[in-house]
């Protein structure tokens, strides 16, 4: 299945499925976490310390101060893999 994969970080996109995804060093499900539980989301080139994961697991951000692109962040993720399903 192909996906619209979208890094948090840098916000490069590409429609890939998961072999691809995976190969190009994309952390995406179903190769890397689930849909829907939160976790990085980057492309091959961009670090995990910048993703709302991060934020939230290890320097413990309260959600309430996440800035408006990491609360959208999260909503795409929980709403996978409608949210990232090429149209």
């Amino acid at each position: 299945m192909e996906l619209i994969h979208i890094c948090e970080v840098c916000g490069k996109t590409a429609i890939l499925d998961e072999e691809m995804a995976y190969n190009q060093g994309w952390d995406y499900p179903r190769r890397m976490g689930t849909f829907g539980i939160v976790s990085p989301r980057t492309c091959g080139d961009c670090s995990i310390t910048d993703t709302v994961w991060w934020k939230l697991a290890c320097e413990k951000v309260p959600i309430e101060q996440l800035d408006v692109h990491q609360k959208q962040v999260i909503w795409r993720i929980l709403h996978e893999p409608e949210s990232i399903t090429p149209k």
